[in-house]
């Protein structure tokens, strides 16, 4: 396993890494969760991340017993939650959510039970609040980091402009800015992490955790001749998905990136996966494998990063015309 730091940060982060969104406590139970956790850390994988929403807190706990099980020194691994959509499902109330000061400080506290530690390495804001002022968020992170509850914050799915706006509120009160971002990054969607967060990661050193590098399945292949039962298209919930991912284009993109995978001998998986790895400002690419399989395959792409060179990378460029034009204002 390759580590790489966390932005500016000296924090190392495995290059590869293991999410919980959509699996423990929704898809994978405790003891699978026990078996794919114990391959992601005998791997070198040190990052284990979630948050307050997946499967309305159950993940967390899940997480919680697991780990709890575990013979890992605590300094060994990175953990991590995010707040903003609260925990209590359908019976979260107005002050359950959201980053106002309250649910920040709260929701920490909440996540720490559920996890059984006493500190979280990272917390990230899930999504940007417009009824709150960046500075009250600035603020609230920075009474938690104080307190020792977090060691380092950040944001998922902000602009580039709101995260400006916390490390001018930060610098403006003398407080700890966002270290963090984490967004989705994959051969569909590269805007934010090739263009947008370019002058981030330059003027304040910001590093990434991207999620859904194989774009909720998609860029497995598994979903080329319809749409297995079972699978995450089917899930109640998110028939908005299967309207995004599955349209005659994207399969065919996706087909045409099974035949480079073969030609260089990985699955489809472990090719998109590593192309994610070809981006120097990925601080870490989060895996979302339910099944311990489905792991050790995904971990294959740090041995296939190597062999993407320029002429392949550009044939891939050309196949999913994602590649974002640079804009001058």
């Amino acid at each position: 396993m390759n580590y790489r730091y966390m932005g500016n940060t000296g924090l190392p982060l495995s290059e590869l890494s293991l999410g919980t969104w959509l699996s423990t406590g929704m898809k994978v139970d405790e003891k699978q969760f026990d078996s794919l956790t114990g391959t992601a850390y005998d791997a070198g994988i040190n990052f284990f991340d979630n948050a307050e929403v997946y499967a309305d807190g159950e993940s967390e706990r899940v997480m919680g017993k697991v780990f709890a099980k575990k013979s890992w020194d605590r300094s060994s691994y990175i953990l991590s939650s995010k707040v903003y959509f609260g925990a209590h499902g359908a019976a979260t109330r107005p002050s359950q959510k959201g980053l106002n000061r309250k649910h920040i400080i709260e929701g920490c506290e909440e996540a720490l039970q559920r996890l059984k530690t006493d500190y979280l390495d990272l917390y990230f804001c899930h999504r940007p609040d417009p009824h709150v002022a960046v500075a009250e968020i600035v603020w609230a992170m920075n009474i938690l980091i104080n307190q020792g509850k977090i060691l380092y914050w950040g944001t998922s799915e902000w602009s580039a402009q709101a995260i400006t706006e916390a490390h001018y509120a930060a610098a403006r009160y003398n407080l700890i800015g966002p270290s963090m971002e984490q967004p989705q990054y994959n051969l569909f969607y590269r805007d934010k992490m090739e263009l947008d967060y370019l002058p981030l990661f330059k003027q304040f050193g910001m590093g990434t955790t991207t999620w859904s590098p194989l774009a909720s399945g998609m860029l497995t292949g598994k979903y080329n001749k319809g749409i297995p039962e079972g699978s995450r298209l089917t899930t109640a919930g998110f028939s908005w998905l299967k309207d995004v991912m599955h349209t005659e284009k994207r399969i065919g993109q996706v087909n045409q990136l099974m035949e480079i995978a073969t030609t260089i001998g990985c699955t489809p998986a472990a090719l998109a996966i590593a192309w994610c790895l070809k981006n120097p400002n990925a601080s870490t690419v989060l895996l979302g494998a339910s099944t311990t399989g489905q792991l050790e395959d995904n971990l294959k792409a740090a041995t296939v990063a190597p062999l993407l060179d320029a002429p392949l990378l550009s044939a891939l460029d050309t196949i999913f015309e994602s590649k974002p034009e640079s804009r001058i204002f």
